[in-house]
């Protein structure tokens, strides 16, 4: 009959104490994002798509309206401060990365680019997630690079065709404020290609006057930062 091995007490607690203390260092350890978008369901229905794929409790998502027939984009900058401070009252804890999502469409130049600069400079810092024109640019990047200013309609047109080619179906209608954006782009897009052809679009520029960006876009430095946060938990698991 095989013998009991018995295990000191000593040897269980300790190993109690160390597990007990991976789970809160596993947990001090996760950065905690805000992202706030502006006004529809486009951009808050992608990125709560995306939110699945997060660790539980990585990321809280909301969205604004701008209202007013100024369509002041510095709007969503201030509303973005107070909610920050709404949810590190509600965590009791920093909000680690802070984004504000929104696009330039008809807004004036001068409140686009006010906007990006006074999210830039706040302290602690607002980062920017903007595309010029339409956010629909970062989803037609998945499957093809375009460095030619066109409308949110034009944008829209190119994706119902690259869809219609990518998935093989007989016809596909763009609906803006789709709950399954996401899921289609990873399924028939490429979204390590759309991080690509956004970097080579940034390229293009190299000064301030983010109006005339067009197109352009840096949604794919926020998605970077969210893959790695994917990566760096699943291996932390391993541990």
């Amino acid at each position: 009959m095989a013998r009991t091995i018995k295990i000191d007490n000593a040897i269980l607690k300790r190993h109690s104490r160390d597990e007990k203390k991976r789970r809160v260092d596993y947990k001090s350890k996760r950065k905690f994002y805000l992202i706030v978008c502006e006004g529809e369901k486009t951009e808050p229905n992608y990125f709560m798509s995306l939110k699945t794929s997060l660790p539980k409790g990585v990321l809280e998502l909301t969205h604004i309206d701008i209202d007013g027939t100024g369509k002041n984009t510095l709007s969503i900058i201030e509303e973005t401060k107070k909610l920050r401070k709404k949810y590190e009252d509600k965590y009791l804890r920093k909000i680690d990365e802070v984004w504000a999502v929104f696009d330039k469409d008809s807004f004036p130049s001068k409140n686009f680019n006010n906007a990006i600069n006074k999210g830039e400079g706040s302290r602690p810092k607002i980062n920017c997630a903007w595309t010029n024109e339409a956010f629909e640019l970062w989803y037609l990047l998945h499957f093809s690079y375009y460095n030619t200013g066109i409308s949110r309609h034009q944008y829209q047109k190119l994706l119902e065709r690259e869809i219609v080619k990518a998935s093989g179906k007989p016809e596909y209608k763009y609906l803006k404020n789709s709950t399954e954006m996401y899921v289609l782009l990873t399924t028939y897009g490429n979204q390590d290609f759309a991080i690509l052809n956004a970097k080579k679009l940034e390229k293009l520029y190299c000064d301030k006057s983010y109006s005339n960006h067009n197109p352009c876009t840096k949604v794919h430095i926020l998605i970077q930062g969210l893959l790695e946060l994917v990566e760096k938990y699943a291996a932390q698991k391993q541990i």
